[in-house]
């Protein structure tokens, strides 16, 4: 099948609105480097609601770019890491954080720049 992100019921739309989520682009630049606990997740993620971060970590579970390890300790202890697949996605998407680090002094003069300007 050929798949065209410019047509309205193909499933690469779902796909790309998920891997835009902002919250999608920090849970995978975090577990580039290795699994990470729910509970670090969350305090390293600043502004993330519980339910959020949970919705978050299932959608990407669902779409096969982490899996999810619970340990039998009390209370269970669940870890998330990056498959293969979202190892390569992490890696088309750490150019795109970096880019904005970079570049977030030159978008503020911008919309400063437009904010000013008589509409």
């Amino acid at each position: 099948m050929k798949w065209n992100p410019y047509a309205a019921k193909c499933p690469t739309r779902q796909l790309l609105d998920r891997i835009s989520d902002k919250w999608v682009v920090l849970v995978l630049s975090l577990l580039a480097n290795g699994p990470k606990r729910f509970s670090m997740l969350k305090r390293e993620i600043d502004g993330i609601s519980q339910k959020m971060l949970s919705q978050t970590l299932r959608a990407l579970e669902q779409d096969g770019l982490l899996t999810r390890r619970a340990f039998p300790t009390v209370p269970v202890t669940v870890e998330y890491e990056l498959t293969a697949l979202g190892q390569s996605l992490n890696i088309a998407m750490g150019p795109v954080e970096k880019w904005a680090i970079a570049n977030m002094s030159r978008v503020l003069k911008a919309r400063e720049s437009f904010d000013k300007k008589p509409m």
